[in-house]
């Protein structure tokens, strides 16, 4: 019995063992998702998350609910024809080949909204440029044939106009002016082909120029993910006001990107679509960037405005009273905060309007009624003039033909070297002193080097700039 009993004991033992794993395995299965319904029988892991983050989120929210309709996917396509094949295909296969027509299509994608109910759109000028074929996707998945109306390679702005079924939700235009560092900033786009992509970021900095992307530059920086795809999208506040177009990132480093400011878009649009065409306000100056030294020649206690190196003949300025050696401090109210800023200053006024110019001359503020004029295509509003910076003087001077002297040789370890004096300058003042030849040169020469700074107006080819350095 022993022998019989033994065996039944160790099959109901198994039975027991595979009949309570296969309950545990049960239980496990029941239990092994934990979902949240936001009920009393199950609560979240974060009861009470915090309202104001919660109203952040809302807003997020509300702001791509309400912006996203009038936001746009444009895909421009260009033609490039001509023959592919090489010359070695040529020579071997002789004319066999040789007039087929060969035709790539290279296609890109980049983003727009909706300015208007009638379809007129805001983008990039590279999103469209030489474009052959536009394809303009809605949010609702519609597609229409794009136009150009009108494109501004200088700001990098662009129009396009679709002829919509209906009426279309068109974006409400903030104001860039009172955009303030630290504000949220939102930015809706295409990156990558992927439609309608929100990011969140901050307002990093405004008027950034010397970015070297346009020949107008006053930028908002955001680090907001803008990618390939986003160009042309809108930057937005809180409130879903437009308040940029984005236009570019840093490609070596991140969270850095770039848009057109709305204030300086819509002006450039409003033009594109009443005429096809910009035009852009001319004052007739060059001008340079203040260095430290020229700055504290000048009476500044900052490096701010801009300096008048030449006035041009005819000009706006010269009929307002503009003389070389001015700094310019303000125009219409608004602060030139140096070369490229007065350049967008004047491009942004409308020809024919009378503004304030603030200078400074002779250590003393005062302001002129100046009339801009239209620019024409082969000029700027105002062309900076390359500016160095040195210690020291170290000049070898000669009579110049022309009248005063000119620089024959620069010692290279001189502030003069530093500062970007070259042989074939020609000195026209020293120190606000004329140079009429080279006795004038030494007696204002010797009396600079008992001061602080030496400042050179030169002559340089068709060019005239300021120069100043340390006189130690």
């Amino acid at each position: 019995m022993q022998s019989i009993s033994r065996p039944v004991s160790s099959g109901i033992l198994l039975l027991i063992l595979i009949l309570s794993l296969a309950g545990c395995e049960d239980r496990r299965n029941e239990t092994q998702l934990q979902i949240s319904v936001r009920t009393a029988e199950v609560d979240p892991p974060v009861k009470k998350p915090p309202p104001e983050l919660v109203t952040t989120q809302a807003a997020f929210i509300e702001v791509s609910t309400k912006v996203t309709p009038s936001v746009v996917n444009i895909r421009a396509a260009r033609i490039s024809r001509g023959s592919e094949l090489g010359p070695l295909f040529d020579d071997f296969f002789g004319d066999l080949f040789r007039n087929l027509p060969q035709e790539r299509k290279a296609q890109s994608l980049g983003s727009g909204f909706i300015i208007s109910e009638d379809g007129y759109i805001l983008t990039n000028e590279h999103v469209v440029k030489g474009a052959e074929e536009i394809k303009v996707k809605l949010s609702d998945q519609r597609v229409y044939d794009g136009k150009v109306v009108g494109i501004d390679p200088s700001t990098d702005v662009a129009v396009l106009k679709i002829e919509p079924d209906d009426s279309l939700v068109a974006a409400v235009l903030g104001d860039s002016d009172a955009l303030q560092v630290g504000q949220w900033a939102l930015a809706i786009g295409n990156p990558f082909g992927l439609d309608r992509t929100l990011t969140v970021g901050v307002i990093s900095a405004t008027g950034r120029a010397n970015v070297g992307i346009e020949d107008y530059e006053d930028f908002i920086q955001t680090d907001a993910s803008i990618n390939p795809g986003n160009s042309g999208g809108p930057l937005l506040n809180m409130y879903g006001e437009v308040v940029g177009i984005n236009t570019a990132i840093v490609a070596t480093g991140q969270g850095i990107g770039f848009a057109i400011p709305i204030n300086l878009a819509k002006l450039i649009a409003d033009q594109l679509i009443e005429k096809g065409e910009v035009t852009r306000g001319w004052l007739g100056v060059s001008i340079q960037a203040l260095t430290p030294e020229l700055a504290e020649s000048f009476g500044l206690d900052r490096m701010t405005g801009a300096l008048v190196n030449q006035v041009l003949p005819g000009g706006p300025a010269e009929k307002a009273g503009v003389r070389r050696g001015d700094v310019l401090l303000t125009l219409d109210g608004r602060e030139v905060r140096g070369v490229r800023a007065l350049q967008l200053l004047v491009a942004s006024t409308p020809a024919g309007k009378t503004v304030d110019l603030e200078i400074l001359r002779n250590g003393k503020r005062q302001n002129l009624p100046v009339t801009v004029a239209a620019q024409e295509p082969e000029e700027r509003a105002a062309e900076p003039a390359a500016v160095g910076k040195g210690v020291g003087l170290g000049l070898v001077v000669a009579p110049a033909e022309e009248g005063g002297v000119r620089v024959d040789e620069v010692d290279p370890g001189s502030a003069a070297a530093a500062a970007g004096v070259r042989p074939g300058d020609r000195v026209l003042s020293l120190n606000q002193q004329e140079v009429r030849d080279l006795a004038s040169f030494n007696k204002a020469a010797k009396e600079a080097l008992k001061g602080k700074n030496v400042v050179l107006l030169l002559r340089r080819e068709e060019m005239t700039l300021y120069l100043a350095f340390p006189a130690s």
